[in-house]
This record gives structure tokens, sequence and C-alpha cells, in this order.
């Protein structure tokens, strides 16, 4: 296959590397120096530069204001966005959005997304289940009830919860043998819902979200089959991209500060030991990329391959939670004593690496689940 992006996608990137500019990491208190989290809410100013971007309508149809661009164009987007620490509902939004879009009915369409991709309506997603182990859709129940559906359930560490219009909570349907999940578009501020504040590891505002018969209209309810499954594999992918995006821009400046700092009249970044762990790094983000745009490719084109899409993406995830890991930690020792100061910008890095590393997931569980996935599907 012919990973060289079009010309639409380059764009996209170019775009946001304009927008996040003017954003400085170092700017935000370090979360180990500060009470709670890191501010009260997103960060609106860029939030507004990004919609006169078109960026957050980049998944959108023209119809909706959109570019209509692909999964590998927000990866883009989001890669860049996770260099500068971007603190933003980039991928929530995005994603959630895109999914109303593709499995939504009309009338979802039209109340959802357009003023979601001028950025004035903001969606985020709710992921992580009850205890951020067990999948999402089944922590929350969905029943019928004349004009409206019922849910009851909690769902943990949900990002941006204080700032969203909406949350997209998956909930599975009760009394059904298949399983079936439904899609529920939730106003924080609707009765039967309540939000509990959580800080994240990189210091971020975090809710955990109840649910106590909350009445939600069916015109808020996405009811397609296959619509969760969908959108968590865009999820994925997408906080891929931003662990690509943050290590690469670790290992800048790991070469940086090796580069210029000198031991016995000679840079670090001359020692072997030192060159051989920065080079086994770059072999790390490579292979974080290379799996990245597999798994993005898999999503945009829907093309079949020898195992399904999941199995991409499980790959993707587990360079992405190994290797950001092991970026940000070589980074730490290869900085010496300013790798753990808390006022140097590394250490901002490093929290946020493990947010993303928690939320993706240990990487031995994909490993089963691709191990799975080949006992289905031989090879050869």
């Amino acid at each position: 296959m012919d990973f060289t992006f079009t010309e639409e996608q380059r764009a996209a990137a170019e775009a946001a590397r304009g927008v996040f500019a003017g954003v400085a990491p170092d700017a935000v208190p370090s979360p180990a120096l500060t009470r709670g989290a890191v501010a009260d809410g997103f960060d609106r100013e860029l939030w507004s530069r990004l919609a006169g971007a078109d960026l957050l309508s980049l998944l959108l149809n023209e119809a909706h204001g959109g570019a209509g661009l692909d999964a590998i164009a927000l990866c883009l987007v989001l890669r860049e966005s996770a260099k500068v620490l971007a603190r933003v509902p980039l991928l929530e939004h995005s994603a959630a959005a895109a999914a109303v879009q593709a499995f939504g009915e009309q009338e979802h369409a039209g109340r959802v997304l357009g003023p979601a991709g001028r950025g004035e309506l903001v969606l985020t997603v709710a992921a992580s289940g009850r205890t951020g182990h067990d999948p999402a859709d089944l922590a929350v129940t969905a029943r019928r009830d004349g004009p409206v559906w019922v849910l009851d359930g909690v769902q943990t560490a949900v990002p941006w919860a204080y700032d969203a219009d909406l949350v997209v909570v998956p909930a599975h349907i009760e009394d059904t043998a298949a399983g079936r999940s439904v899609l529920a578009l939730v106003p924080p501020a609707r009765d039967g819902v309540t939000l509990a504040e959580q800080v994240s590891t990189s210091g971020e505002r975090l809710a955990e979200l109840r649910l106590a018969s909350a009445r939600i209209d069916a015109g808020d309810v996405v009811e397609a089959d296959g619509a969760w499954e969908w959108l968590h594999a865009l999820l994925a992918t997408g906080t891929c991209a931003l662990a690509l995006g943050l290590g690469e821009r670790v290992l800048r400046m790991t070469s940086e500060y090796t580069g210029k700092r000198e031991q016995f009249g000679h840079p670090l970044a001359t020692f072997q030991s030192v060159a051989v762990q920065a080079a086994d790094r770059y072999i790390d983000l490579r292979a974080m990329e290379a799996t990245l745009w597999q798994a993005a490719w898999r999503i945009a084109s829907g093309a079949p391959g020898p195992l399904p899409a999941a199995g991409d993406i499980a790959v993707a995830k587990i360079w992405a939670a190994e290797g950001v890991r092991r970026i940000v930690q070589t980074a730490q020792h290869l900085h010496g004593g300013f790798g753990a100061d808390t006022d140097c910008p590394l250490h901002r890095y490093h929290a946020w690496a493990k947010h993303l590393e928690l939320a993706l997931g240990p990487a031995a569980a994909y490993e089963e689940q691709l191990g799975d996935l080949l006992a289905a599907h031989p090879l050869g």
C-alpha cells in the first residue's frame, strides 16, 4: 500500500502546524505543583483558532461545512497537537461528530454537526467504562420508555466533561441477547446526570459520569449497529497519533539537550551509550508511525485485510503504549537532573505520556487480542 499523504491531508497538517505554532507547553503549571486540575477549562482561545482554520470540521462532509477528510487527516492534526500538549478536546470532539455523521439520523446531523464543526457545540466521549478496564458500552444500560431512553450506570475518567455541551455515552440495551448498544448524546446538566471530579496523571480535570434513570429523548440516541465499535476504533487510533506526536517532540528535546550539554569537554550526544539509547527510541518512533498509518488507513478506507481492522489497531496500540513510555523514560534519564525537575517542560510531557499509556491500556492485553485474532483468522 502507498502511505503517501494526499494534498488535502498535507494541507490539514500544515494548517495545524500554523495554529499550534504559538502554543507554549511550559506556560501551564506542572501538575505536580498544582492542587487539583491544571486549569478550570480547556484552552478556549486555541479552540477558536482551530475552528477558524476549519480543523474542528475536518471529518465532516461539505453539507455540514466540513472538508470531508478521513481518519488519516485527523491523525496528522492530532500528531501536531500533541507536540505542544494542546489542551483542547480535539480527538473526542472530532471522533464524536464523525460517528454522529456516519451512523446518526438526519435529525442528529442537523442539530449537532453544523454547530460542532464551528466549535459552538463541544462534544466529548465516555470511553473508559466503569473502572477503565471494562468495556465502556457495558458500563451503562439503556431501556426504551416510550419516546425516551432511560440510562443507568457509571463511566469513569471522562475527559473534558465539565466543558462539554454533550457527552457521547455508549450503553447496552437491556434484555437483548445480541448485546446491541446505542450511543446517547447526554447533556451533563440533564436531570439524573451528575459529575464527580477526577484528575488525570497529566493534571487535567476528568469526571466520573453517573447516570441514575437519566431520560434522553430518542432523537438524541444513535441506534445504528456498529456505531460504538467504529467510534472506539477511531478514538484508539487517534490516541496512538497523540502518542506519536508527543514522542517525536520529546526525542527532539532530548537531541537538542544532549547536543548542547557537555561532559569531559564533549557533547553528551557523542558518547556511544547516549547515541545508542537515542537510536533505539528513534526505532520506536518509526514503528509507532508505521503501525499508526496502517490502522488509520484501515479505518479510512474500509479495505479488507488478512485480519480484521481490530488487528491493525491492536498492533498500533501495542507500539504506542510501549513506545511512548520508553521514549519519555529515556529522555528523563538522558536529561540527568533536569529530567527530574518539575519546572522543566519535560516533566509535563512525561505526565501526559503516562496518561496516554494508561488510556491505551496494557500492551499485553492487545497482544492477547492479536493472538485471538490470528487464531480465528489463520494467515497463509
